[in-house]
């Protein structure tokens, strides 16, 4: 009879904890995010219909309140130009980007947030206060703090 290795680790290593705590706080923001009343309603539907996922939510964080290029926004996110290019026209469909001409280039092109868009940004910096305060709560804002520094000091390094 073979002797299996102990596996528990795979369950409470730090990166799975990790990723595991990002998607249950995106999906607490998105959550927030539907059942804000300043979203646009077409796209609180999106988010109530679980349409706006975690790859949008990329857009949202990373894209310069200037606008930027779509391979700045790309490398911010951490994602490859054309998977980011797809999520952009996604986007401009539902009215939360647009691509303009960049002044610094002609032949160059911007994404920038519409008014949507800025609407969206402006929910999305409430739902993320909310989700924070939530997550003091429940582990205490001494934990959350620390949790905070440790993390940002971790993501600087």
């Amino acid at each position: 009879m073979i002797s299996l290795p102990d596996d528990r680790w795979r369950g409470g290593h730090l990166g799975r904890l990790l990723g595991e705590a990002l998607r249950r706080f995106d999906a607490r923001v998105l959550h927030l995010m539907a059942h804000d009343a300043e979203v646009p309603l077409a796209l609180a539907n999106l988010a109530a219909r679980q349409q706006v996922g975690a790859a949008h939510v990329h857009i949202t964080r990373h894209l310069s309140l200037r606008g930027s290029r779509l391979t700045e926004l790309a490398q911010a996110a951490g994602m490859s130009k054309q998977a980011m290019g797809d999520l952009v026209t996604q986007c401009e469909a539902w009215g939360l980007v647009k691509r303009e001409n960049d002044p610094l280039d002609a032949r160059a092109r911007r994404i920038a947030f519409t008014p949507d868009g800025l609407l969206w940004l402006d929910a999305f910096r409430r739902a993320v206060a909310r989700a924070e305060a939530e997550f003091a709560t429940q582990v205490g804002e001494e934990v959350a703090a620390v949790v905070a520094i440790g993390l940002e000091a971790y993501a600087q390094a």
